[in-house]
């Protein structure tokens, strides 16, 4: 099978997906498979990478992929695995035949659906949430709504837009607002960026005004919420129709909060917990509600969904889903798979079939009379 690698991406985790990517394309089975590597540039340029990169990251286990903007790669809508992908060279155009394209991109542009449109108006298959899904739990807010409507536990939240600190007397009362019901002990955060990008921890009335106004600096809609006294449990799920959840996992931050820095550049941020530490009773709860959650969703493919469980009450609540986790070997979404018993090259293989499999499905639908 020929895999299409995308990495990269116009994102505030641009560099965590060539983290992602260069994991992935090592693992990859090549005693079955043969890949593409497709880099996307912080301006959203895309590039076709020649088989040198492949060797380069093959050969250095700690490598990076990179991005040479030599070949441009153009996307022709209806192509279909022969056409769709087309590369550059001296003016002419070259097919990249694909079976499967496989976006290790995290972040807007990636994991918010416009990436998997793309994919659906190219008619090729690919790794990972459809285009609704992506869109609606890229949303931090629109996924507490879906899950409200299911009657599932979440963290009680004020969602507030832009032009609410735009304007003096409406920022006030914005800040009243968050006091009266929690307090000013809360986190801020972007509705629709990921990695902890734009996200801080307040405590009084002159850290929240500046926590709201850096989360406006990622998006102009962000979530503020109680802070709870929790730990932080995470739960990897795959499958289409039927999703499967694996053994949950935990983060024990040794930063106030597992922030950007406490993921990617601290290596002592925190400590990786696989399995958590919870009773047989919790575990069965967490795993049962991870896969309602994903199904409320109408996620595919896979995903990793996030909890708080607090520590005073013991109550489990989720926090948020993530459709493109984290895809290095050492990660939280296919560390819990492998304590489940899922090695890191099977889960490749899981998700693309995944992939392949929903793109089937789909394709014997009607579109016309």
């Amino acid at each position: 099978m020929k895999i299409t690698i995308l990495y990269g991406g116009k994102s505030g985790e641009h560099e965590v997906s060539l983290v992602s990517a260069a994991s992935v394309a090592r693992n990859i089975d090549f005693s079955k498979h043969s890949i593409n590597l497709i880099g996307i540039t912080k301006e959203g340029k895309w590039f076709y990478q020649e088989d040198s990169e492949l060797q380069r990251i093959k050969k250095d286990k700690t490598a990076s992929l990179q991005i040479k903007e030599k070949y441009p790669v153009v996307i022709v809508p209806g192509g279909s695995k022969q056409n769709a992908i087309q590369v550059e060279n001296n003016g002419k155009y070259i097919n990249l035949y694909t079976d499967i394209v496989f976006p290790v991109l995290h972040g807007t542009f990636g994991e918010d659906g416009t990436i998997q449109g793309l994919f659906e108006m190219a008619e090729l298959p690919y790794v990972g949430c459809g285009t609704m899904a992506s869109s609606l739990t890229m949303d931090k807010e629109k996924t507490k709504q879906i899950w409200e409507n299911a009657n599932l536990p979440i963290v009680p939240y004020i969602c507030a837009k832009k032009y609410q600190s735009e304007d003096k007397t409406e920022f006030e009362n914005l800040l009243e607002q968050v006091n009266s019901k929690f307090g000013y002990n809360v986190f801020v955060k972007p509705c629709c960026a990921g990695s902890s990008v734009g996200a801080s921890k307040a405590s009084d009335k002159t850290s929240l005004e500046k926590a709201i106004l850096e989360a406006f600096k990622w998006d102009d809609k962000i979530l503020i919420e109680e802070c709870v006294n929790a730990r932080e449990i995470e739960c990897s799920v795959t499958g289409n129709d039927n999703p499967v959840a694996y053994i949950p996992g935990e983060i024990a931050p040794t930063h106030e909060f597992y922030d950007y820095d406490a993921k990617y550049t601290d290596p002592n941020g925190a400590s990786l917990l696989i399995p958590a530490n919870l009773d047989e009773e919790t575990i069965k709860q967490v795993q049962t509600i991870a896969v309602q959650a994903y199904k409320s969703l109408d996620a595919s493919g896979l995903s990793r969904v996030d909890f708080f469980l607090d520590k005073n009450s013991g109550k489990l609540m989720l926090n948020e889903i993530n459709t493109m986790p984290g895809f290095t070997s050492i990660s939280m979404f296919p560390k819990m798979c492998e304590a489940a018993g899922l090695k890191y090259a099977d889960l490749i293989e899981e998700v693309l079939q995944l992939g392949i499999n929903r793109f089937e499905k789909k394709r014997e639908l009607l579109t016309s009379r």
